[in-house]
């Protein structure tokens, strides 16, 4: 009887249990500028086959529970006073300051949430061959702040999907750090750069000395 049960004991000490092993995490990166630029793949760009449907927004959020899309998360996330959040997400007070003209705005349907890199120019950059899962995830990325920036309608409609070898924010104070948000999208999701769109950047680079860029690669 006790040999049996030394033997279960021995037997049990054995057991060997699973492992769990987590993911390795995406290290952020800091280059400056010039470097940050001169690390863009440049290849040709392509719209064939461009349909602002393919990327599915705004979709849930961060936080499916909250009520509220991606669009109006990003809204409360960047307000500089925050807005009274009532049901189904409706936003009352607050404000805002929309970086690309220097304005404060003072209602939510004021401002439009501009994707950093356009969608037209993603798909143009790579993503016209991701998943339609991954086109998503790019429409709605809060996981770096450049990727989504709410600001004035009108400075958004005026940008429409042109890079910075088209357009600028009318406030030059800000190109440096526009620029660097820019190059910081597109590492960060591994697109492309044409010709034009890299010597536009290195020459906007060349005045911004003191510009770096962080970013970490979309999971």
């Amino acid at each position: 009887m006790f040999t049996a049960v030394m033997r279960g004991l021995a037997a049990a000490s054995l057991t060997v249990l699973p492992i769990t092993v987590s993911a390795p995490a995406h290290a952020a990166e800091t280059l400056p500028l010039a470097d940050a630029v001169a690390s863009l793949p440049l290849d040709a760009e392509s719209r064939d086959g461009y349909d602002r449907d393919a990327f599915k927004h705004w979709n849930s959020g961060d936080n499916p529970s909250d009520g509220c899309n991606t669009r109006f998360e990003v809204l409360i996330a960047e307000a500089v006073e925050p807005p009274s959040v009532g049901p189904r997400c409706r936003l009352t007070g607050g404000s805002w300051w929309s970086y690309y003209d220097q304005t404060r705005v003072t209602s939510a349907s004021g401002l439009d949430i501009d994707h950093m890199v356009p969608l037209a120019e993603s798909w143009d950059s790579g993503a016209s061959a991701w998943t339609p899962a991954r086109r998503e995830a790019y429409a709605n990325d809060q996981g770096a702040e450049q990727s989504l920036v709410a600001v004035t309608a009108r400075s958004n409609r005026s940008k429409a999907d042109q890079d910075p070898a088209e357009w600028l924010p009318p406030a030059a104070e800000v190109h440096c750090r526009y620029i660097a948000e820019w190059v910081g999208t597109k590492l960060r999701w591994t697109l492309t750069a044409d010709g034009t769109e890299l010597a536009a950047l290195r020459d906007i680079a060349a005045g911004c000395p003191d510009q770096s860029v962080t970013y970490e690669p979309a999971p």
